[in-house]
């Protein structure tokens, strides 16, 4: 099969594209074809040799996909051959074909279909799982989402709405039309204001319930300035710094709980659990239109190197898929 392989880390000219051996399903797992897969920012972090994947022949990107079931393990239904199929996977998306547990995967939601469904997995899980099971955001809540542009910040403006909360997002000024297109209620230019001092008029100084940030740096401190009591910090990714100065006794004060979170690091009974819930919460809402995958462009499996470059320079709003397969 072909696939993109990491023999080295650098800049997008080190996404080798070549001919390896296809994957063996073990007893509980199905080989699929892939459709489609996205650029995600930990996939450039991992170029670069910032973000390990996990163990396997071959280092292969990729964190999402959406294909159809090829073969099946032992211990699995023959009857699943055929069905399309989407999911998280630790890597190895960027592939013809890949392996997965046959229970990390979601059945692809009829209206969005195949290619667009690569662009679902990835950033849906990570922020439903961030802003309402673990952020218990519930309807008339008000949830902050940083990169509100950005494929989980997309995901994110959705989730809310369908919920019932509110939300709030910040962004860059070239992107602050889209986010409100995509129906934010306050959109924040993050060059030209200040979050905290918009979020205070806009909940009339009691704060947000949830912040979902993937930024870090020296956000942090004012997340917990714009948390409600009570409220809850989602940590998912820390493109502004890793480090941070956090004002623990605002913190204290407040009882915010700041918690950290990642896919790829969880156990396999993790990732099935979250998929399993976002199969049954997530996959009707797509059939009805509520939710909907945000596709800012497509590119083909060898022209993955200009994907990264695009990406990379955040020229994006909404995922860049990566196709992998004429469908």
């Amino acid at each position: 099969m072909r696939a993109v392989v990491l023999d080295s880390y650098g800049g997008p000219e080190v996404l080798t594209l070549r001919e390896v051996p296809d994957p063996v399903p073990g007893p509980e797992e199905l080989l699929v074809e892939v459709a489609a897969t996205a650029v995600n920012r930990a996939d450039l972090l991992q170029r670069m040799g910032l973000y390990p994947g996990p163990s396997m022949t071959h280092e292969i990107p990729g964190l999402e996909f959406a294909g159809t079931v090829a073969a099946v393990g032992e211990r699995v239904d023959p009857g699943r051959v055929g069905v399309q199929v989407m999911g998280i996977v630790g890597g190895g998306a960027y592939a013809e074909r890949l392996v997965v547990h046959e229970r990390q995967v979601m059945p692809v939601p009829a209206a969005v279909g195949l290619p667009a469904a690569g662009a679902v997995p990835e950033v849906f899980i990570t922020a439903y799982d961030a802003l309402v099971l673990q952020g218990g955001l519930t309807a008339g809540g008000w949830a902050l989402v940083h990169a509100g542009a950005s494929g989980v910040g997309t995901a994110a403006i959705q989730l809310a709405h369908a919920v019932g909360a509110r939300v709030a997002v910040t962004c860059s000024t070239g992107k602050v039309a889209a986010c409100h297109e995509l129906g934010a209620d306050v959109v924040v230019d993050r060059h030209e204001q200040d979050f905290v001092e918009v979020l205070a008029g806009a909940t009339a100084g009691t704060g947000v319930d949830v912040v979902l940030d993937t930024v870090g740096g020296d956000y942090v401190a004012r997340n917990v300035a714009v948390a409600a009591v009570g409220g809850r910090i989602l940590q998912v990714g820390v493109m502004g710094g890793g480090r941070a100065e956090v004002p623990a006794g605002e913190l204290l004060r407040k009882r915010v709980q700041w918690i950290g979170t990642v896919l790829r690091g969880r156990p396999l009974e993790g990732k099935i659990a979250v998929t399993q819930r976002c199969a049954h919460d997530l996959v009707p809402l797509f059939e009805t239109g509520v939710l909907r995958p945000v596709i800012d462009s497509s590119y083909a499996l060898d022209e993955v190197a200009a994907a990264h470059e695009y990406v990379g320079a955040d020229r994006n709003v909404g995922k860049v898929l990566l196709r992998v397969a004429t469908v």
